[in-house]
């Protein structure tokens, strides 16, 4: 059974990936994706945050992709510019959300891995944008006593990330040209929206 999630009527992007003969969801920020489908989850990373958690016992995993640590707002007065209620931008619901699935749909915390990827500082000027959310989902982690498996936080590059979330497999491309034009629009938008107030484990280069 399919058990993905859908963002105010607005299907995830999925593509078939035919070198792994397997859908491919792509999320963006904001959004997060859970299954226990034989499917890959892509995203691609700036000083945002994804963070891939499974349950390899009971096969079922997802990835997130968040943009800034944490909200004191509740989810439903939170708003991003024109979009309302876009709660899962923040670190600590995008977090709290997935985990819920994961546990309504037959995980069990105390077997929950997790490997985290981004944070990477890749315009001049948008401060420690990226350095605030590795420091927010590390903290995070280790609160909640999930186990960490690896993490590839911070530098200065960009990061395009897959995800195997049954068996928990990453692996990980550094962008090394940081002019990619779509991140940095991307990077330069968050800059206006912002109120300021070494590779470990088992992932894959590719």
């Amino acid at each position: 059974m399919h058990i993905g999630v859908e963002k105010e009527g607005k299907s995830i992007a999925r593509y078939w990936d035919k070198a792994r003969n397997a859908y491919c969801i792509k999320i963006l920020p904001g959004e997060y994706y859970y299954t226990n489908e034989n499917e890959y989850i892509s995203t691609t990373l700036g000083s945002c945050i994804a963070a891939c958690i499974w349950d390899e016992k009971h096969k079922v995993g997802g990835m997130n992709h968040f943009m800034l640590p944490a909200t004191e707002k509740s989810d439903t007065d939170v708003t991003w510019g024109d979009v309302p209620t876009d709660a899962a931008r923040y670190g600590n619901y995008a977090m709290e959300y997935l985990i819920n699935e994961l546990l309504k749909h037959g995980g069990e915390k105390e077997d929950f891995q997790v490997k985290l990827f981004g944070g990477g500082k890749i315009l001049e000027g948008l401060g420690n944008v990226g350095e605030r959310n590795a420091n927010f989902v590390l903290d995070y982690v280790r609160m909640e006593g999930l186990k960490l498996i690896s993490q590839d936080l911070g530098d200065v590059y960009p990061r395009k990330v897959l995800f195997d979330p049954l068996s928990g497999r990453a692996w990980m491309k550094r962008i090394r040209d940081s002019a990619d034009k779509t991140l940095a629009a991307r990077e330069k938008a968050y800059s206006k929206t912002i109120n300021v107030e070494p590779v470990s484990g088992d992932i894959d280069l590719f």
